[in-house]
């Protein structure tokens, strides 16, 4: 088939090139030797890929076939054991009912049925109402001026007492 190269052979083959092209343009040589076997390797891949490609294609066609195949088969005796036991009529009955159920045939004078009436939502509990006593203190409170920190009624009863006794005394 092809020649096998060893090691002296190249030395040779490039002894030959560098005396024949000359040590100037011999590594421009090399470059589209190089780019020549790149681009004859991607072909061969491109080749083999595409090969590979077309056998998974007639292996999946060939499985199709034979699914097809064994579910005709089944297809076939499922359909020759029902002839048999005599259950046609027993399928063809059972799928008559279910379509009825599922598609039943609408009067054309309207529904037989009345529609069930929505279900009542619970009675909620009545919000109760603000009284006036409750909404005047906040009326009164946005008009009263504000109370100097000295005068609050926040304070303890206890200094309360004490200041009040210290006021007097003076």
């Amino acid at each position: 088939m092809l020649p096998e190269v060893g090691a002296v052979e190249i030395l040779v083959i490039a002894a030959i090139a560098l005396i024949v092209v000359g040590p100037k343009d011999l590594p421009v040589l090399m470059r589209k030797v190089g780019a020549f076997l790149a681009r004859m390797r991607g072909m061969a891949a491109e080749f083999r890929a595409s090969f590979d490609d077309l056998a998974r294609q007639a292996e999946l066609d060939e499985l199709r076939r034979e699914v097809e195949a064994m579910r005709d088969a089944q297809q076939h005796v499922a359909e020759a054991a029902s002839r048999t036991l005599g259950l046609d009529d027993t399928v063809h009955e059972i799928d008559a009912s279910l379509a009825d159920r599922l598609h039943p045939p609408e009067p054309e004078d309207g529904p037989q049925f009345a529609a069930p009436a929505p279900a009542a939502k619970p009675a909620s509990k009545p919000r109760a109402a603000r009284t006036p006593a409750k909404a005047a203190p906040k009326k009164a409170a946005a008009k009263a001026p504000a109370k100097s920190p000295a005068k609050s009624t926040a304070k303890p009863r206890a200094k309360r007492a004490t200041r009040a006794a210290s006021e007097a005394a003076s």
